[in-house]
Formats: C-alpha cells, structure tokens, sequence
C-alpha cells in the first residue's frame, strides 16, 4: 500500500529562453506511461475538487497557472502540498487519499494519468478509503 512518502515533487525541465520559458514533460520525467490528460479552470472561490483515491491510477499534478493545495492522506498522516510552479508537479501514488482546495484566481490545474478513466478504480467516499487500508 502507497504511503505518503511515495508522493514527491518532480521537477520538470525548464528551457530558459528571453522570449518565454518552455517546460516539456515526457516520460522520461513521470515513472508511468501517459495516459490521459485533463485540466480544471475557472474553479469558484472556496470550491474543492479531488476527494477521492484511485485503486491503481496515478497522477501527476502541475500549477500550470496561479496556486492551489493538495491535500494528501495515506490512512496514517496527512501531508498539504502547496503547488503554484508551472516547472513543477505532484506525483500522487495510487491509494491515496487527495483533496484540492484554497485555488487561487485563474488557476489552472494540469493532470497527468497513468490510465483512462475507469469508474471501477475510483473510491470515492472516505471511509471506503479507510476500509481498504485495514
């Protein structure tokens, strides 16, 4: 089972350029294969998204825009991790709790995923989340 300290912050290479910075993430940059994409924007003040944990799936979360929390829970402890670097993400581990909240105005949250979206791998209330730590 996934503890707390298998999630990390990876830094993303940084291409400095006077006309723009460019950041390329590639497999070689996230240890799993790519394989869906999705963004969360124009999220209402004091809204939280995530509140969930993935049986198999891992993400990897980046600021592409302004801030925002992660919330990470493994069972045992909880961990926030502020992100708001667009040259750096979050690699969230499967079984693990997480939750976003306090974003900034115009964040942008990238998300990385091993996997399609899969209903079945998804454990969507907290106390089922409990339960299979046990």
């Amino acid at each position: 089972m996934s503890k707390i300290q298998d999630c990390k912050i990876i830094a993303i290479p940084k291409i400095h350029d006077p006309r723009g910075n460019l950041s390329v993430i590639e497999e070689q940059v996230i240890p799993f294969e790519i394989k869906r994409v999705y963004y969360l924007y124009d999220v209402p003040a004091g809204a939280e998204r995530g509140g969930h944990s993935h049986k198999e799936q891992q993400e990897f979360l980046v600021a592409l825009s302004g801030s925002f929390e992660v919330i990470l829970n493994d069972g045992e402890r909880e961990k926030t991790v502020v992100l708001n670097k667009p040259y750096e993400g979050l690699l969230i581990a499967n079984n693990i709790w997480r939750e976003l909240r306090n974003f900034s105005s115009g964040s942008v949250c990238l998300v990385i995923a091993s996997d399609v979206f899969e209903e079945s791998d998804y454990i969507r209330g907290f106390n089922d989340f409990l339960q299979t730590k046990r």
